[in-house]
């Protein structure tokens, strides 16, 4: 007979989901697509928009959203508190949120690499963290999904310590997966560019560029990267510690 321990079991869908930068762009879709297969959902960003107000209007108490920067750390601490108080036990993660980059590495200040080294890797490894804590003394097991970039596979100009960041979050979201021993599953979400606040700083001719050399013929789209994150969060796959790409074979 074969050992029924816990460990064993398939790690239990996502039932409460915390969504970094989910007030707009991906993390919008992502908030909204999680709500939709009957989760609950925390989140939080810098700033809240019109359209997560609109889903809080329609999803009233299965939708926790609040003001907060994630370099915020007693910020941070208050909000998972809350949003515990507010939903219950939460037992995934999606690190979504992130600032962009638009200089090459020369022209790019000590300061401005620090910033987006804080905001793009400490800060959701320091969340990661606090995550994990909070799901281990509760529900016991979970989902992490670390959502990264092509560029880390990749070289594109501009990008040297944006691509560093998201490269890091690959490296710590292999070794976390090992250390978990089965009770969290981990992995990464990997998008090649599409229209967003950040990729918008290419240029529309980089990025029609982009397109052209995509073999799909077409930027991916929030809309084709949402199934594959509610994969990991909702489906028994048994994937851990991998990196998805999803980017129309452009890094082929």
């Amino acid at each position: 007979m074969s050992d029924s321990s816990p460990t064993q079991q398939p790690i239990p869908a996502a039932s409460c989901v915390l969504i970094t930068g989910g007030t707009k762009g991906l993390g919008l879709e992502l908030v909204r697509d999680t709500l939709q297969r009957g989760a609950k959902v925390a989140t939080f960003s810098r700033k809240l928009t019109p359209e997560i107000e609109q889903l809080e209007q329609e999803y009233g108490d299965r939708l926790f959203a609040a003001p907060v920067d994630i370099n915020d750390q007693d910020g941070v601490k208050a909000f998972l508190k809350d949003a515990k108080a507010a939903l219950g036990p939460i037992d995934s993660l999606v690190n979504n949120a992130a600032i962009g980059q638009d200089s090459m590495h020369l022209h790019t200040s000590p300061e401005r690499i620090g910033q987006i080294v804080q905001t793009n890797l400490t800060a959701p490894l320091v969340l990661t963290r606090a995550f994990i804590r909070h799901a281990m003394a509760t529900t016991g097991r979970g989902r992490i999904v670390m959502v990264t970039s092509v560029c880390a596979q990749r070289g594109y100009s501009g990008l040297v310590t944006y691509a560093a960041t998201k490269g890091g979050l690959d490296a710590a979201m292999r070794t976390l997966a090992r250390e978990m021993h089965g009770r969290f599953l981990v992995n990464s979400v990997a998008p090649g560019f599409f229209a967003s606040d950040m990729s918008s700083v290419l240029g529309t001719e980089q990025l029609s560029t982009i397109a052209r050399r995509t073999p799909s013929g077409r930027m991916v789209t929030p809309a084709n990267i949402a199934p594959v994150v509610r994969s990991l969060l909702f489906d028994d796959t048994n994937l851990n510690g991998q990196v998805i790409t999803i980017d129309g074979g452009s890094s082929i």
